[in-house]
């Protein structure tokens, strides 16, 4: 099993297989619209500016699971990223990350790289997974962790 094994859909309802980002550094994060780290869009996209003519991308994940701050449909949620936010990233489909409901992605996510104190649960909204060239899930970052401070951690992974 690889993340490239697995699909998933886009804000604008296509399906699509993680294998078309095959050779790409990832960070794969769970977003939310009216959250107090909802800032970090900024952030994350200045990242995704800064590596992605170097391989690099960032695949943002809606949820609604903490303290329901996605109440809205993908469509409300494009406009509010990219209006807002100017979010030029990839965008999926809101998901579940946790409980029975979570999407296979984030289940295998947390198998590869549990939280802390071993605790695999996703904790709150903005939740950071680093995924290098090859697929694999290298680290973990909590919702606090800002963007900026992880451009280092991409940048050792870059090829």
């Amino acid at each position: 099993m690889s993340i490239y094994d697995f699909k998933v859909t886009t804000i604008d309802a296509k399906e699509i297989s993680l294998s078309q980002y095959k050779g790409k550094v990832l960070l794969i994060v769970n977003v939310a619209s009216e959250c107090g780290f909802t800032p970090q869009y900024e952030g994350l996209e200045k990242l995704y500016q800064t590596y992605k003519d170097k391989g690099f991308m960032v695949l943002g994940f809606p949820s609604n699971q903490f303290g329901k701050q996605e109440s809205g449909s993908d469509a409300k949620i494009k406009f509010f990223c990219q209006g807002t936010y100017d979010v030029h990233f990839d965008m999926f489909s809101k998901i579940d990350v946790n409980g029975e409901n979570a999407s296979a992605l984030y289940k295998y996510l947390k198998e590869q790289q549990g939280g802390f104190l071993g605790m695999d649960s996703i904790k709150w909204n903005f939740t950071k997974f680093l995924v290098d060239a090859d697929g694999n899930i290298v680290d973990r970052y909590a919702p606090s962790t800002k963007p900026q401070s992880i451009a280092e951690d991409i940048e050792k992974l870059l090829r």
